[in-house]
């Protein structure tokens, strides 16, 4: 690894560039930051609706990266979810933007640990990564009371995957199956189809939502990356759309409170819900709001908060739904239901090999007493600094 950040080092000094690491102010817009960094504000107004409405996404706090030759911006890179970056490259006295894909490394991890605190206390002091506690809490928030049920010196266990970019924890932890042991007994549940089930088929996530609109047909459906075989461009839709006619009433899809009552770029009128467990909903593109509706009001869920438009970059009445966990974009449709879903007899069979093959594994770590561990940073990769095409071709990232 010193052998890399030496040749990183001697590229760095031959070519005189430099890779710096920031981040994304809160306020700051796209087009704002093309200003202060004296970028043309043309090339905002040329892009397409879809990527000016993904610029919008673009999360306050996010690490971006900015690669300089002799005090001068070749290359931008920021991220807008964990698949897809806005990728900045300048060739003489051009600028171009285009969207290209995150490439990072996926790390698949296993460990048990004995509760001395708790075990969300516990797993961030083991690992350092509060992402996976505030998972792992979530996850069996509704089947176990951690406060009353947990002594020390009960076990628990997980089986997850982490994504690492740039040698820094990227995005947020999947947890694939995890184990909690309470006075000798243990409880399992198992990731399935994007919900977390018990090891006897039933579902134990507590964050239901109910569809914004009623009767409402979809549109376009959720996508973190895809690429258009015509237009030969990466796309993504961070959401669901329901099209539906001007003026259709917007229900709030949880309870929780306003933290944004406004106009947001091109999403146009825009209310972005905050609810529990790290889950925040977005709704876009609405006509007006309800009298009443604005930064800390409380809603419950059902309670109307807007009405359906055509306002920002919109090509027809609709609403544009976002669900997002931690601030990352997840597919609305995995979570929004009206009733508790039920696995089907072809599902269920389906899903009990696979908890079998979870359970077993969660045993074998067990057996083993895995330790929890905590990642090193890896070097940055050497293609990046090597020349101004390299980050284009490496996808953006190493």
């Amino acid at each position: 690894m010193r052998f890399l950040f030496l040749i990183v080092l001697i590229l760095i000094s031959t070519f005189g560039a430099v890779l710096e690491e920031s981040r994304w102010k809160s306020g700051e817009t796209l087009l704002t930051f093309f200003e202060k960094n004296s970028i043309p504000q043309k090339l905002y107004y040329d892009l397409d609706r879809e990527t000016k409405e993904l610029a919008d996404e673009i999360i306050a706090g996010v690490r971006y990266y900015t690669l300089k030759e002799n005090g001068q911006i070749k290359q931008i890179l920021i991220p807008i979810n964990e698949e897809l970056q806005i990728h900045i490259l300048k060739k003489g006295d051009k600028y171009t933007l285009e969207l290209t894909p995150i490439v990072y490394q996926t790390v698949r991890d296993s460990f048990v640990l004995e509760i001395e605190h708790s075990p969300y206390q516990d797993i961030v002091k083991k690992t350092g990564n509060k992402k996976l506690a505030n998972e792992f809490v979530s996850a069996f928030k509704n089947s176990i009371d951690f406060r009353r049920s947990l002594r020390k010196g009960d076990k628990i266990a997980i089986v997850y995957n982490e994504k690492i970019r740039m040698g820094k924890i990227f995005g947020s932890p999947v947890i694939e199956a995890a184990m909690v042991e309470t006075n000798g007994k243990k409880h399992y549940i198992y990731l399935f189809e994007g919900r977390y089930y018990d090891d006897k088929g039933r579902e134990v996530e507590g964050f239901l939502l109910k569809r914004p609109v009623r009767n409402a047909r979809i549109t376009s459906k959720f996508t973190l990356r895809r690429y258009h075989p015509v237009l030969k461009k990466y796309r993504a839709h961070l959401g669901v759309d329901f099209a539906a006619r001007k003026g259709t009433p917007v229900m709030a899809a949880g309870s929780g409170r306003v933290i944004f009552a406004g106009r947001k770029g091109g999403y146009g009128n825009v209310v972005i819900i905050k609810h529990s467990d790290g889950y925040k909903t977005l709704y876009a593109h609405l006509s007006k709001f309800r009298r009443g509706i604005k930064r800390g009001k409380y809603v419950k869920q059902g309670q109307i908060i807007g009405y359906v438009g055509n306002t920002g970059l919109s090509t027809g009445p609709h609403l544009h739904f976002g669900l997002y966990k931690y601030n990352r974009p997840i597919n609305p449709l995995r979570i929004v239901k009206i009733t508790k879903s039920k696995l089907s007899s072809k599902k269920r069979k389906k899903f009990m090999k696979l908890a079998a093959k979870y359970k077993s594994e969660i045993k074998n770590v067990i057996a083993l007493g895995v330790k929890p561990k905590k990642y090193e940073e890896f070097d940055f990769m050497v293609s990046l600094i090597e020349d101004n095409s390299s980050i284009k071709k490496e996808g953006g990232d190493g």
